[in-house]
Parts: C-alpha cells; structure tokens; sequence
C-alpha cells in the first residue's frame, strides 16, 4: 500500500492556498459565518434578514454562501451590530517575531 502524503494546515486555508491577504479573508470568512449562524438562529427568511440587515436580499445570499467579494471588513461589522452584537477592536502592543501583525475574530 503507496503512503499517503500529506501537508498539515496553518489553521488559515487561505495561507495553505497561498491568496492575498489570508488574514483578512479568514476574518470575512468567519464573519460571514457568525451572520449566517445568527440569521438561522432567529429562524429569518433571507428577505427578513435583508429588511433588517437594510442590505437586498440577493447580498444576503450572498453572505450566506460564503461569496464575499465585495463586501469589505468595515460592512460586515456593520452588519454584525444590525444584528445586535457588539464590536470590540483590540490592538495588542507587544512586540511579535513575525514579520507582520496578525488579523483574527475572537467572539466573547
């Protein structure tokens, strides 16, 4: 039997792919997910979320599925506070190692 290979994940998929900005799409990602993950909790048609998100309902779909071209960082915090949540921007001060900062989404 051949041996499998295999790589293991950074924890960002968008890193292990090697796109742009891999930070930022794995924060949109898991916005977009909690969006999703609220709507189906309140039992909302796609057309309700869209009424109270004040966004048109094919955008939610959008959010929904997971294509998020289009739909900056700043637009998705202001969909999480229509959906009530707070947003808390926390900016760490201590020196890093690595070359750049880090961008994620921490829920509380």
């Amino acid at each position: 039997m051949e041996d499998i290979k295999f790589e293991e994940s950074s924890g960002n998929v968008f890193a292990d792919l090697e796109l742009s900005e891999p930070d930022e799409r794995l924060a949109k990602a898991d916005l977009a997910a909690k969006i999703t993950q609220i709507i189906n909790k309140r039992h909302l048609s796609q057309s309700q979320a869209a009424e109270l998100l004040k966004i048109p309902q094919p955008k939610v779909s959008m959010i929904m599925n997971g294509r998020l071209k289009g739909f900056s960082m700043e637009k998705l915090l202001t969909l999480m506070m229509a959906l009530n949540r707070d947003i808390e921007i926390v900016v760490k001060l201590k020196p890093k190692k690595q070359e750049h900062g880090r961008l994620r989404v921490v829920y509380a």
